[in-house]
């Protein structure tokens, strides 16, 4: 009798320790994939036999670039950072003509001086009043140099300390090949590549009067008379902007924008050419631009990268089978063949108890500038340990 009471009580306190052993925690495993890739690739896109070259969306970023990466000169299209910085210090509204600027007769030798170099100028004279428009107009459409100069000198008191600022902001927009060494682009040390330029377009256009002015395509200035836009394409297949720029060191280069309709959406697409040669270089440059944009939607669509119900986690236990966790809706990006996807799923604390839609991460997707966060829910129940696995597990 004694012994099979020294029993029960082994049993009993077997039972105990087993009953107050801590429950494991319930545990949350990821089980989607890092990436995904769009089918396809951007091989067979007309990109130019010569130069380098990108292809950008507003908004969402470059697409795809072709050709070498190395910088090299840019020509005028140094005025696109030229016009970025005057309208960062003074930011102008659409129907704004901004601050006055009197022409000195500092200003009048530095026209004399570029006209005879045989740069892009615009006529001033001393004591003509221009206003900031004005002058981002001279700037932008006939691509004054002398223009981007006396800028140049308005906004940072100046050359040297408006350089220590356009590559300081071209750091800071990433443009990691970019270097200024003035601001009108007649140096052929102010290089950069097609990618970077994308990505300061896109930035520019993103500014309404920016965009207004390089859309215009002639303006008159007071002494200047009647300037024309050398973007001869402008108003050509939906091409509303942004710059050319063309000199020995740097062939033909243009930046080109045009709205495309991709599904439902309305993108304003860019293209970039830089190093263009040929008998007319700036030609070369033009029909390259132009050519890009009319072939981008065929490369751009709108596709489901993530799909309702899509997987992306379990919840484990040891006392239940695991549940599986998913999303609840799809996730679609304008996109291009080869684009890659980024998916990442960070998880919530689990609570002791999981029931059937109970949350238990995010799921962030990403492609460039698109991004998109996903609750991730389970689909079961996870219920507390029954009786029998507390007391008989291992």
């Amino acid at each position: 009798m004694y012994r099979l009471y020294i029993v029960l009580v082994i049993i009993v306190a077997l039972l105990a320790v087993q009953w107050l052993r801590p429950v494991p925690a319930l545990a949350v495993q990821s089980t989607t994939a890092t990436t995904y890739r769009v089918p396809g690739s951007l091989a067979s896109f007309p990109w130019p036999t010569q130069g380098q070259s990108a292809l950008g969306v507003e908004g969402i970023g470059v697409v795809g670039h072709a050709g070498s990466t190395r910088p090299q000169a840019i020509a005028s299209l140094a005025k696109l950072m030229t016009a970025f910085l005057v309208l960062k210090a003074h930011p102008l509204s659409t129907g704004q003509s901004g601050p006055s600027i009197t022409v000195s007769a500092a200003d009048v030798a530095l026209y004399q001086q570029d006209k005879a170099n045989g740069d892009s100028v615009v006529p001033v004279t001393q004591g003509e009043v221009l206003t900031e428009r004005q002058m981002l107009q001279a700037l932008l459409l006939p691509s004054g140099d002398n223009i981007a100069t006396m800028l140049a000198q308005w906004v940072a008191g100046s050359n040297s300390a408006f350089l220590t600022q356009m590559n300081a902001m071209a750091k800071k927009l990433g443009m990691n090949h970019t270097y200024y060494a003035d601001a009108s682009g007649v140096s052929p040390a102010t290089v950069s590549t097609a990618v970077d330029q994308t990505v300061l377009a896109e930035r520019d256009m993103a500014i309404p009067v920016f965009r207004h002015i390089v859309a215009m395509p002639q303006v008159t200035l007071p002494v200047g008379g009647v300037q024309y836009n050398v973007n001869y394409d402008l108003g050509q297949s939906g091409i509303i902007g942004v710059k050319t720029g063309s000199t020995t060191q740097a062939g033909g280069c243009y930046v080109a924008a045009a709205y495309r309709q991709v599904g439902t959406h309305r993108l304003l697409i860019i293209a970039t050419v830089l190093g263009q040669g040929g008998v007319q270089i700036l030609q070369s440059a033009l029909n390259a631009g132009k050519s890009m944009l009319n072939a981008s939607t065929s490369v751009l669509t709108t596709t489901t990268v993530v799909a309702a119900g899509h997987q992306t986690a379990r919840v484990t236990s040891a006392w239940h089978p695991s549940v599986a966790a998913t999303v609840r809706h799809s996730v679609s990006f304008i996109s291009w063949p080869g684009m890659v996807v980024h998916l990442k799923f960070s998880p919530l604390p689990v609570p002791k108890t999981v029931s059937a839609g109970t949350r238990i991460g995010t799921l962030t997707v990403s492609a460039g500038s698109q991004s998109q966060q996903l609750g991730v829910r389970t689909t079961g129940a996870v219920p507390p340990p029954a009786l029998k696995w507390r007391l008989t597990r291992a």
